[in-house]
């Protein structure tokens, strides 16, 4: 199991969520797969989700999944990119009391999630993904899921996974 972790214009440390990645992957029985994930500031992930989203805005997690597209059987524990930006996550966890470590681990869990194909834009989709964000959430220590936070607020989750 290969998890990769770069920075892009943050200076924030790795090991957490380095760690955090290898559980989850074990969890979903994933042993073989390789995850790449980039801790990036706004600026960098605002770039990209303009680039893929159209959006000229940060946003806090996308998802950039190999396992779609013409080459998806090339190499099947590929799973893909995940890119957080550390800036967004330490905003949105001091809203909500938290850490910027734990808000890391709610983007992570989320944005593998999407990876693995869960979605929760269509509304038929959002249970499924809500309840999958708890599982892992619980077995990584607790927290709330980005699908279950939307819904609390009788929100739609912007979906970010770019395909």
């Amino acid at each position: 199991m290969g998890v990769a972790v770069s920075k892009a214009g943050v200076k924030h440390p790795v090991k957490a969520i380095q760690a955090d990645a290898r559980a989850l992957l074990k969890l979903l029985g994933l042993p073989k797969a390789e995850l790449s994930i980039v801790l990036c500031d706004d600026l960098f992930i605002q770039g990209l989700n303009l680039q893929w989203r159209q959006k000229d805005e940060p946003t806090d997690v996308l998802s950039f999944a190999m396992g779609e597209g013409d080459d998806a059987d090339l190499n099947p524990e590929l799973l893909g990119d995940i890119v957080i930006s550390v800036e967004t996550a330490a905003r949105q966890g001091q809203g909500l009391g938290l850490t910027v470590e734990q808000e890391l681990r709610v983007l992570l869990v989320h944005g593998l999630l999407h990876l693995l194909g869960f979605d929760h834009v269509d509304p038929a989709d959002a249970p499924e993904m809500r309840a999958k964000e708890a599982e892992l959430l619980a077995a990584l220590g607790g927290g709330t899921g980005l699908v279950d936070r939307a819904s609390a607020h009788g929100e739609v989750v912007d979906a970010p996974d770019m395909g």
